[in-house]
């Protein structure tokens, strides 16, 4: 007899997520403007513009936006004019002034366990590259989201590679799931700047086999260069959803 998931985490595309747990909705780094509305990500190898793809039909219902971190791919130019400007906007702390300046009045830094709904947030640390492009590309956070009691607990990886923070995580907030971004994004010098197929084995043999990996940020982007089919290849026992597909958690 089948049940229906406590918990669920839906791909619109790329990072942008609807995570629900409970009766509450988090939106996930919202991008949310049309196919080749902006121009490709400078000094990678192609110049495809972006996004790649169109953003699918999906009911955009939420209760609060988490936003990992200010990148163009993360928080575009559509998501500041179609969100409420009263909405929960959980951001890494750094970043909180620059949401308010743009007229969201409800900015809740990221820098302790905080709650919104059935949900509680906690920062996790990340590392969006390696060396010193890494703290070129900073500040990122991830997110380790809870429900109530009994429900699963979720990790958002956020955008970094694997290091021993990320495995610290694991074994400190053991999740029942995580949700990594992936697509290897790179420029055209130095390591990837996103998880690569690789990383994500890292991940996924760093976790419970009975909690679900799931990998997303793929195909989307011009400088995401690991594939779907090509993670989907490259590593066992990981889930890598379609844009629009829901993952339900038990």
């Amino acid at each position: 007899m089948s049940t229906d998931p406590v918990a669920t985490v839906r791909l619109v595309r790329h990072a942008t997520l609807l995570v629900t747990v409970g009766d509450t909705t988090l939106l996930v780094d919202p991008m949310l403007g049309d196919r080749g509305g902006d121009p490709p990500v400078e000094n990678t190898p192609n110049q495809r513009r972006n996004p790649l793809v169109e953003l699918p039909s999906v009911d955009l219902g939420y209760d609060a936006v988490l936003v990992t971190h200010r990148h163009n791919d993360h928080f575009d130019d559509a998501a500041r004019e179609r969100l409420d400007s009263d909405v929960p906007l959980i951001a890494h702390p750094e970043e909180a002034h620059e949401f308010e300046s743009e007229g969201f009045t409800d900015v809740r830094p990221l820098d302790g366990e905080l709650s919104v709904g059935d949900l509680r947030l906690s920062p996790t640390p990340a590392r969006h590259g390696h060396g010193d492009l890494a703290a070129a590309m900073a500040p990122v956070t991830g997110a380790v989201v809870r429900g109530p009691d009994a429900t699963p607990s979720i990790y958002l990886t956020g955008d970094t590679v694997w290091y021993d923070s990320v495995e610290e995580t694991l074994a400190e907030t053991r999740p029942s799931a995580v949700i990594a971004n992936a697509g290897g994004a790179r420029f055209r010098e130095g390591e990837p700047i996103t998880m690569d197929a690789d990383d994500v084995k890292q991940v996924r043999e760093a976790t419970p086999d009975d909690a679900t990996v799931a990998a997303v940020h793929m195909d989307a982007i011009n400088h995401c260069l690991v594939t779907r089919d090509d993670l989907r290849d490259a590593v066992d026992d990981v889930v890598v959803p379609d844009d629009g597909e829901r993952v339900g958690l038990e």
